[in-house]
């Protein structure tokens, strides 16, 4: 499969080789229709619960708590109150040019068909088309994956526009949602993790230089450049400083922290616990709601009867105050209950991604405000295939749950090959996928509540990656030689 990927054997179709200008740009746009395809065949762009959030707060100006402003502005940016495509278009091409680099950099001399082999293979055995399509911030987590592994491993691959692209779309990937930034500062701290055997060596002395070298050339290791990847990050976080400003006149990065987590621990019980034990004495606003309290998360967030609309809900910074001090409380009392419903949470996240989670009809829940955001767009948002109920995952996740799992087990496979060859070179593009893939899922697990969508948006990368290394090398998936009898000769047994 990977030579034919690579290197399409087709009579009659030239070999356009993924160098200068032209073809690269026709690979692009190759993938680009690809993953609209989906949209398309839609007859808009596909919708979830939050979607109208992102517009009231991008073209109503309406600033929204529990809303990333930064992609807010970015539906107002690309016109959303006139057409809903230019935003998909620009998501859709933004994914398609981070693929193209990565094939770039892990497959010299790839081809056009090659590339497109790779991109008709994640649209029929993964979700990406059901994000790189949909009006979300969640099509920028798997992009700020693979563009800090381009700015960390890869910059020397890349010319200097191209390095500038990358730069860029991680940015914005990174500023599109705050949890975006705990999952950047993860794998930036495990890519710096890398230079400490060098460190080590670099206290020995004088003769530090000489074995940092022999060191470095025989464990073949990686060496991340730091300075640009850690710039994006930081030039994240100004434009969501900047962002909140613009709209609350007041620097922060994220005010809806408090009530994600609350809700979470009320869900684990660890709220519930804290009520029991201390109310009336502690005086909490929730003491009064404490019989009332609603077991899902989404229950408490976002019914009509709930406590947490009674009390103000996200408009009231009391009621965030509260839920802060709420958690911090329950810490003290329960930490070892905080402890196992964190990592139950993560663990559940991490292996739980059906395509499809929440892209269904809505019409009885956003319809009047997009009446009032987006009124001559209407008869497409109630004419798509998504509002007349036709949209069916069943099917689907048969073919992408499976291949999420296989691929799961093939990053595992991938870095025991590098182990036992000590090439830990190779290891670094399934490592970093891998952290990504268990970072995202302890930040939303811990941070938010278990959703399939929130690891089916990244689950893609993990494919991405086998496919690279199959084309790379067809044997990269097969049983590893174990060098032991290397091993023995050079003990001198």
């Amino acid at each position: 499969m990977g030579e034919v990927l690579s290197d399409v054997a087709v009579r009659g179709l030239p070999r356009l080789r993924l160098t200068g200008v032209a073809v690269p740009l026709a690979g692009v746009a190759l993938l680009s229709a690809m993953f609209l395809a989906v949209a398309w065949w839609n007859g808009l762009p596909l919708f979830f619960y939050d979607t109208a959030g992102y517009l009231a707060e991008g073209l109503g100006g309406v600033f929204l708590v529990e809303r990333s402003p930064v992609y807010s502005l970015l539906l107002f940016a690309t016109g959303a109150k006139f057409s809903l495509w230019p935003i998909a278009v620009l998501q859709a091409a933004m994914t398609a040019f981070i693929v193209t680099e990565m094939a770039r950099a892990e497959i010299p001399g790839l081809t056009l068909w090659g590339l497109a082999g790779i991109g008709a293979a994640l649209m029929l055995a993964t979700g990406i088309g059901w994000y790189t399509g949909q009006l979300e911030p969640d099509c920028m987590t798997p992009l700020l994956v693979l563009g800090a592994y381009l700015l960390l491993f890869r910059a020397d691959c890349m010319s200097a526009a191209r390095r500038g692209m990358v730069f860029a779309i991680t940015v914005l990937a990174t500023a599109s949602h705050p949890s975006h930034l705990g999952l950047m500062g993860g794998l930036l701290i495990a890519a710096a993790l890398l230079y400490l055997p060098l460190r080590l060596f670099r206290a020995l002395g004088a003769d530090a230089p000489k074995q940092e070298g022999a060191l470095a050339a025989g464990l073949r290791l990686p060496r991340p450049k730091l300075a640009l990847a850690s710039c994006s990050l930081l030039l994240a976080i100004a434009i969501i400083l900047a962002a909140n400003y613009g709209y609350a006149r007041s620097l922060f990065i994220s005010r809806s922290g408090p009530v994600f987590v609350f809700a979470r621990i009320m869900q684990d019980g660890i709220v519930k616990r804290l009520l029991d034990d201390t109310c009336p004495q502690s005086g909490y606003r929730l003491c009064e709601y404490r019989h009332r309290l609603k077991t899902r998360v989404d229950a408490w967030l976002w019914t009509p009867d709930s406590g947490f609309r009674a009390l103000g809900g996200f408009a009231n910074p009391a009621q965030q105050a509260e839920d802060a001090r709420i958690i911090l409380d329950s810490l003290k009392r329960y930490p070892v209950m905080h402890l196992r419903a964190a990592i139950y949470d993560s663990a559940l996240q991490f292996l739980i991604f059906r395509t499809g989670d929440g892209i269904e009809p809505q019409m009885s829940v956003i319809e009047t405000s997009l009446q009032r955001l987006i009124p001559g767009q209407m008869h497409a948002y109630l004419s798509a295939r998504q509002q007349r109920g036709q949209l069916r995952f069943k099917a689907l996740n048969l073919i992408h749950v499976p291949v999420g799992v296989l691929a799961i087990l093939g990053l595992m496979l991938l870095l025991h090959h590098a182990g036992l060859r000590r090439r830990w070179s190779d290891a670094t593009l399934p490592g970093l996928v891998l952290l990504a893939l268990i970072g995202n899922a302890i930040i939303c697990g811990t941070f938010a509540e278990p959703h399939d969508r929130y690891q089916s948006r990244v689950i893609w990368l993990p494919v991405l990656v086998l496919i690279l290394a199959r084309m790379r090398d067809p044997r990269a998936l097969q049983p590893a030689d174990v060098p032991a009898l290397q091993t023995v000769s050079e003990s001198g047994t």
